[in-house]
């Protein structure tokens, strides 16, 4: 009975990377204001408010929270490509509207131009160590015999590693 209560205690202090989440720390990273944010919503060809992101960006308790959807977060993303490394030629792609880890990871790994080398390093500066093996796997389509979905414990250390690379004053975080 007590390891059940450990296991229930466990799923419910664990923690879940959130839309909301990830939009937070990508900001503070690269310590981006409403009027970057709204101009990389518009890099995607979307408009937003700086009412809506201040939304997006309360605590989760704050009343006026509002939580950020898949394809929102997607059309950020989206623009966070395009800004940092270019538009593409020829049609928008279309945001996604559902997401998962592995989509996020993908889409932050294009935006920051980075390859593999470069994201095992930014994981093991928060002492998370897998192999190039491994890292391939979350990048593999849903269907091929090698896809692994990533979880939330490796996108919450990519993240903390990207505040820790690119953040101007990385000692605060």
């Amino acid at each position: 009975m007590a390891t059940k209560n450990k296991v229930l205690n466990y799923r419910i202090k664990r923690i879940i990377v959130t839309n909301n989440d990830v939009l937070r720390r990508i900001r503070y990273t690269f310590d981006f204001g409403d009027s970057k944010i709204i101009s990389l919503f518009a890099q995607a060809y979307y408009d937003v408010t700086r009412e809506q992101i201040s939304d997006w960006l309360k605590k989760d308790e704050d009343p006026a929270f509002q939580e950020c959807s898949d394809s929102q977060l997607a059309i950020f993303l989206n623009g966070l490509i395009n800004d940092r490394r270019g538009k593409k030629e020829g049609a928008q792609p279309e945001p996604e509207q559902r997401l998962n880890n592995n989509i996020i990871f993908r889409k932050l790994k294009i935006a920051l131009d980075l390859k593999a080398e470069d994201i095992l390093a930014i994981l093991a500066s928060t002492e998370m160590h897998i192999s190039k093996h491994e890292l391939s796997a979350f990048f593999r389509k849903p269907g091929h015999k090698h896809y692994r979905e990533c979880n939330d414990q490796i996108l919450r250390n990519f993240l903390k590693g990207v505040q820790l690379k690119y953040r101007k004053d990385p000692e605060n975080i």
